[in-house]
């Protein structure tokens, strides 16, 4: 089973699975596949996050392919600036991650060469692929952000291209077929390598080449909570993993067969819930290796226990919160032995940075403006830096077994979003499409936005509206199917091993198995 935001970037995976491959080389073949075909949310110039697990090993392993910052880079960079600029070559671009990940998937688990399960992605750049209504959409809304350079590839000869229309993309082609045949230290120490960083002096950024030799993902650990009879599983930081975890310890201590799916009770507990997590978030979220995260006081039982009794079920808290870009691709793969892969990956806003580094094709991440140019902020900026990361994939387990993968776009809504998929999956016994599509709440900021509101598609019915608001929710009623709620997938598996995907009607995905 394969599920993805776009139905080119699924049928890339299953192409791999029809070959012989496995989950793992359809997974770095859907992850390529997005890079090129959904482009303003993903691509070559992010990062991405990784949950795996092999039934021959028996544990689940995370992978954090998030790059940093560049070592001449600082908070004495933007002296007299009061914050990081949002686009172009000067937001504190960090080092793409995300082919390094793909090497680390494919030498741990995959059967398949790296040259292999880029073709795909390869193909669909060189001989182009109707360009989805989302892309235009998106281009439409963040055009001007784009660098010349940028312009001249998404919106070529300055008109924007029409949704449906072949889309080319020939220098990234030429990109991938160099990683395919030089493998990752072609992106990181070669050609690839060179012509980023070129780009980046004469343009006035701040990676360097050593920056891009340096960077290496890791393996480590993932995060853990039980939760009605699953353990759920996210990755640590820097990603916000964590606070999805807090939000179900807290909402253990309430009773969902006595609360309605979409009824008002069930919307505002959960985002009081995970509103409380992300206030502690908030606080700690960094790169571990510059700053202590206490996570063992943030998921333990005791202290979930504490904040469920804060809740007023009557009333909204207060709580504010930093705007955070929201473009992200989430997918997961699970085949016929049993691995599955769940996984996330970004630009972080819609066509990051807005910056094309060179002739290569790659759009580059604008992940590092969120970093505080306030020396005592937990996120401070600092040379060779993670940076707060909002990608989690998650897996959920019954007795050892996979049993749930989801994951959704959307920075303050992933956990969210996450939340209502998962309690509907379990509580009320969804299945994933079910899942998916059923009406969406999110709170938050992103960019622009002067509050925290909470969002609600309009299919909510009217007296749930009324009590949200009454409670002290600032509601904003959205299109029925609104892009802004995320593009959320799952797949279910059941205990004779029946898998179920969904994949979400606001976006061009399919969800393929047999």
């Amino acid at each position: 089973m394969i599920v993805s935001p776009h139905y080119l970037a699924s049928a890339a995976g299953a192409r791999m699975l029809e070959r012989g491959g496995n989950a793992f080389d359809a997974a770095v073949a859907v992850s390529a596949a997005l890079a090129v075909v959904y482009p303003h949310m993903t691509g070559l110039g992010g990062d991405a996050f990784w949950l795996t697990y092999s039934p021959g090993e028996g544990r689940v392993r995370a992978y954090n392919g998030s790059g940093r910052s560049g070592n001449a880079v600082s908070r004495a960079s933007y002296a007299g600036e009061a914050a990081i600029p949002r686009r172009g070559i000067r937001s504190a671009i960090t080092v793409p991650g995300m082919a390094d990940s793909w090497d680390a998937i494919l030498r741990e688990y995959g059967r398949f060469t790296l040259a292999e399960v880029l073709e795909p992605a390869i193909g669909y750049a060189a001989e182009g692929f109707p360009l989805s209504s989302d892309q235009r959409s998106n281009t439409l809304a963040a055009g001007a952000a784009l660098s010349a350079e940028a312009a001249a590839i998404y919106i070529p000869g300055g008109t924007l291209p029409a949704a449906g229309g072949r889309f080319v993309q020939k220098q990234l082609a030429a990109t991938l077929r160099c990683l395919a045949g030089g493998g990752r230290d072609a992106f990181y120490k070669g050609a690839i390598a060179r012509e980023i960083c070129n780009y980046m002096q004469k343009a006035g950024g701040y990676l360097q080449p050593e920056d891009l030799a340096a960077h290496q993902g890791n393996w480590s650990e993932p995060l853990a909570a039980e939760y009605h009879g699953h353990t759920v599983y996210q990755a640590p930081p820097n990603s916000q993993g964590f606070a999805a975890l807090t939000g179900l310890n807290i909402l253990e201590h309430f009773d969902f067969g006595a609360i309605a799916d979409g009824s008002y009770e069930y919307y505002h507990l959960l985002v009081e819930a995970l509103k409380l997590s992300f206030r502690d978030r908030d606080k700690v979220l960094t790169d571990p290796e510059f700053s202590r995260i206490p996570l063992e006081r943030l998921l333990c039982k005791k202290y979930a226990a504490e904040l469920a009794g804060s809740i007023s079920m009557q009333r909204a808290a207060e709580l504010g919160s930093e705007p955070m870009g929201r473009d992200t691709a989430y997918a997961a793969v699970v085949d016929a032995e049993g691995n599955s892969v769940s996984f996330i990956q970004s630009l972080y806003f819609e066509f990051g940075a807005g910056v094309v580094a060179g002739n290569t094709g790659i759009l580059l991440q604008n992940r590092g403006s969120f970093f505080s140019l306030d020396p005592g902020h937990i996120n401070t900026l600092e040379p060779h830096k993670r940076t707060f990361h909002t990608l989690m994939p998650a897996m959920a387990f019954r007795n050892g077994k996979p049993a749930y993968l989801y994951g959704t776009q959307g920075g303050e809504g992933q956990p969210q979003t996450q939340t209502l998929l998962l309690t509907r999956m379990l509580h009320y016994g969804m299945n994933p499409q079910a899942a998916v599509a059923a009406p969406r709440v999110v709170w938050g900021r992103t960019w622009g936005e002067p509050t925290q509101e909470l969002k609600v598609e309009g299919r909510v019915e009217g007296r749930v509206l009324a009590a949200l608001a009454k409670a002290g929710h600032r509601v904003c009623v959205v299109d029925d199917y609104d892009g802004i709620m995320g593009h959320a997938h799952a797949i279910s598996i059941d205990d004779n091993g029946y898998r179920s995907g969904g994949t979400d009607p606001r976006c061009d995905g399919a969800a393929i198995g047999w």
